[in-house]
């Protein structure tokens, strides 16, 4: 059941703070939750705010996305394991994600103790349901979320979304999946803008080559069912460095593709060893190969790239912040003549079935841009909501304070 924002219920931690909870192995989800954590820590009134980080690097870079007045204002929960036991888990973790489920149950008195959760991602609602098991679920913290990112795949509206008390999402869009899907109520849902975009404001597209050539951004994903880079990867690779007079690629993949050298999919039940990248690239002066480092969630790319090229990211949208031409390349959905698109982002670029298929279409990306750009416009004002010129984080803030003035409008019985 999904909580109105202003449902009352007992706050049996008394002064419990808002958990801003951090503890995905990369950094590629701070900048969805860390200017509201920030926001909130200056706006809430007398309620304390807790960044609970899963390491020191997850924690730098949620300072780096805060002044000075909000780091000060926050208060800070390292959530890390034993080392012994960081390392006897080590491999296991390299291909599933034990690290974030063990420092959660390690963690969970000190969790436990909030008045609410808020998470960028649904690992957090294992400790729901443990909870739920020992103690009625109205004595339990709430849970908010802050989907990282706004795409189109079944995994946006996943059906475990349903045991957040409240869904702080980028736009109508979203909250349109969210109902169809059944996950949620038009009430459960409030509409606060992509918060990762208040790090865009004041930044200026980059120049990453010394020339003027058209730079295409390579951005594939990680599950190996979906991503083109188990299969037609090498081969874009190969065009980009055929044609360094012409043109130029930025490689930077999800994060987490290079994370792990085998990939399992447990939705699709596929695993697959992912391949290398062969190191003449690396000196090509017209590429840029980035495996790991903040650019690669960070919009550096997406802001100053002039042509996207992806399978199933939700990085799209983010590329979409500015109008431009899009490609994608469609793995594994069904052949069908005139068929609808099986993702709505896919509508905003042609998309090819193999990088044989791609290739020849690159050149004409000026042309595209103009065709789809109104399509773009539009997708994106129904997926991320900027009517509203007040900041996504500080609307969220906002939002979290209404939610646990609810939650605190009674005592309890």
């Amino acid at each position: 059941m999904i909580m109105k924002p202003t449902q009352k219920r007992p706050d049996v931690n008394g002064s419990g703070p808002v958990i801003f909870l951090f503890n995905h192995d990369a950094g590629h989800q701070v900048a969805h939750l860390a200017g509201i954590a920030g926001a909130f820590a200056l706006q809430a009134n007398g309620v304390r705010a807790v960044i609970a980080f899963g390491s020191a690097a997850i924690r730098k870079e949620v300072e780096r996305l805060l002044s000075p007045e909000q780091i000060a204002a926050l208060e800070w929960q390292s959530l890390a394991l034993p080392e012994m036991l960081r390392v006897l888990t080590k491999g296991l973790n390299r291909l599933l994600p034990i690290h974030r489920i063990l420092r959660l149950y390690w963690h969970n008195a000190i969790l436990r103790k909030s008045l609410a959760i808020v998470s960028t991602e649904r690992t957090c609602l294992t400790l729901k349901r443990h909870w739920t098991k020992f103690h009625r679920k109205d004595l339990c913290p709430a849970f908010i979320c802050v989907p990282h990112g706004s795409g189109d795949r079944n995994v946006s509206v996943h059906p475990a979304f349903r045991n957040f008390d409240l869904l702080m999402v980028s736009g109508q869009k979203v909250v349109d999946q969210m109902v169809e899907a059944g996950v949620s109520t038009p009430e459960g849902c409030r509409i606060i803008g992509y918060a990762k975009f208040d790090i865009l404001r004041g930044r200026a597209a980059e120049k990453f080559f010394n020339n003027d050539n058209p730079t295409f951004l390579y951005n594939p994903h990680f599950d190996p069912h979906m991503s083109s880079w188990f299969d037609h990867g090498a081969d874009i690779l190969e065009y980009f460095y055929q044609n360094a007079d012409r043109f130029n690629l930025i490689f930077a993949p999800h994060v987490m593709l290079f994370f792990k050298k085998v990939h399992i999919s447990p939705e699709y039940r596929v695993t697959r060893k992912r391949p290398d990248i062969d190191p003449k690239y690396y000196d090509a002066p017209n590429m840029r190969i980035d495996l790991d480092s903040a650019r690669l969630f960070d919009m550096s790319y997406t802001l100053s790239a002039d042509v996207y090229i992806g399978d199933v990211s939700s990085q799209v949208y983010e590329f979409l912040y500015r109008p431009r031409a899009c490609f994608f390349i469609d793995t594994h959905s069904a052949p069908s003549s005139g068929a609808t698109p099986e993702y709505d982002f896919w509508n905003n670029g042609p998309v090819a079935r193999t990088a044989k298929q791609l290739l020849p279409l690159l050149p004409d990306h000026a042309e595209i841009a103009a065709q789809y750009r109104k399509a773009q416009e539009q997708r994106m004002a129904y997926t991320a909501d900027q009517s509203d010129p007040q900041p996504a984080s500080e609307r969220g803030a906002e939002a979290i304070i209404h939610f646990v003035e609810g939650l605190n409008s009674v005592v309890p019985a």
